[in-house]
C-alpha cells in the first residue's frame, strides 16, 4: 500500500462568528476547498450561564445548496427547523442535515447542558451537494453514539467512528448524496493505523488535539489540518499522544462553486435567487419555544 503525500499542513486559525469563537483551517489562504468539503469549523466552548439557553449558541438562519454537518464530541446540540425537527444529539453523535432547496434552522446548548459539564465541541463540517441534488427537499437525520457503527482496533488503542461511507467494509450510519467517507477517532499515544482512502477521492485530516506523526515522518499537532495529494492508497498515523482527530475523504464533485453566507450554489444567480426565496418565505419559517 502505497501512502499518500501531504499536500499542505494548514494551522486552524481563531474566527468570531457573532459571538462564536471557531478555529477554522478550511477555506483558508492555502486553500480554498477540499471538493466536496467546503468549510470546517471546530468549536470548543464554555456555555455562558448567565444567558438564557434558548438565546445561546447559534440562532434562526437559512441554508440551501450543501449539507451542514455537526459532529459533537463534548455536551450536545439542540436542532430545531423550519420543517419541524426538533431533536438533541449529545456526545459521539452526529446531526446531518441536507439543506436542499432550503431550510432555517438553528443550533442552542440543551436543556441539561450544565448537568454535562458546561461545555459543547463541536465539528461543522460543511459538504457540497450535487448540482443535481441542490434542490431536493431538505432532509434532517440525526445519529446518536449508539447509532453509529465503530471500529476498534484488537489492543483497543484505536477507535474509529464511521458517521457516513465504508472503512474496512463497515457501512457509516449516513448514506451522503456523493460518494465520501467523514470518520471520527480517538488514538491512544503509541499506537499507529493505516487509513485506506479511495484513490479517486480527495482526502483530508483535522486533528482536534494530541499529536501525529504521518507516514512515519512529518509530525503535527493539535489545532491542525493536513491536506493530502491524490497520489497513494491512504496514509498511517501514528500517536505521539493521546489524539482525537477527523478523517475525511470525498470523490471531486468538479463543479463550479458560487457561494455567500449561508448558500452554496453553481452560479451567482442560484444565489441571488436564494436570498429571494428566503427573505420571501419559501425556506419557512422557524419559531423557537
Amino acid at each position: 500500500m502505497k501512502n499518500r503525500t501531504i499536500k499542505h499542513i494548514i494551522y486552524a486559525q481563531m474566527f468570531d462568528m457573532g459571538g462564536f469563537p471557531v478555529r477554522q483551517p478550511i477555506p483558508s489562504p492555502q486553500i480554498e476547498q477540499v471538493d466536496p468539503f467546503i468549510l470546517l469549523h471546530h468549536a470548543d466552548v464554555k456555555v455562558p450561564q448567565h444567558i438564557p439557553l434558548n438565546k445561546s449558541g447559534v440562532g434562526p438562519h437559512p441554508h440551501r445548496g450543501f449539507s451542514p454537518v455537526t459532529f459533537v464530541f463534548k455536551g450536545g446540540v439542540h436542532h430545531r427547523d423550519s420543517r419541524g425537527n426538533d431533536s438533541i444529539i449529545y456526545e459521539g453523535g452526529t446531526q446531518w442535515m441536507n439543506a436542499g432547496m432550503g431550510i432555517i434552522h438553528s443550533e442552542r446548548p440543551p436543556h441539561d447542558i450544565f448537568e454535562k459539564g458546561g461545555k459543547q465541541e463541536i465539528i461543522q463540517l460543511w459538504v457540497n451537494t450535487p448540482a443535481a441534488h441542490k434542490m431536493d427537499q431538505p432532509i434532517y437525520l440525526p445519529v446518536t453514539a449508539e447509532e453509529t457503527p465503530r471500529i476498534k482496533t484488537d489492543d483497543r488503542l484505536v477507535t474509529i467512528n464511521i458517521v457516513a461511507g465504508e472503512l474496512n467494509n463497515i457501512r457509516g450510519a449516513i448514506t451522503p448524496l456523493s460518494s465520501l467517507n467523514t470518520f471520527t477517532a480517538e488514538m491512544k499515544k503509541g499506537c499507529k493505523y493505516f487509513f485506506p482512502i479511495p484513490f479517486s477521492h480527495n482526502a483530508f485530516i483535522y486533528l482536534l488535539d494530541g499529536k501525529l506523526k504521518i507516514n512515519n515522518d512529518k509530525e503535527v499537532s493539535g489545532t491542525n489540518a493536513v491536506i493530502f495529494n491524490n497520489d497513494g492508497d491512504g496514509f498511517e498515523l501514528e500517536a505521539l499522544a493521546d489524539t482525537r482527530l477527523f478523517i475525511g475523504s470525498g470523490e471531486p464533485l468538479n463543479e463550479p462553486v458560487a457561494s455567500h453566507g449561508p448558500f452554496v450554489m453553481n452560479n451567482e444567480t442560484q444565489l441571488l435567487q436564494a436570498f429571494r426565496d428566503y427573505q420571501m418565505g419559501k425556506m419557512g419559517v422557524l419559531i423557537e419555544d
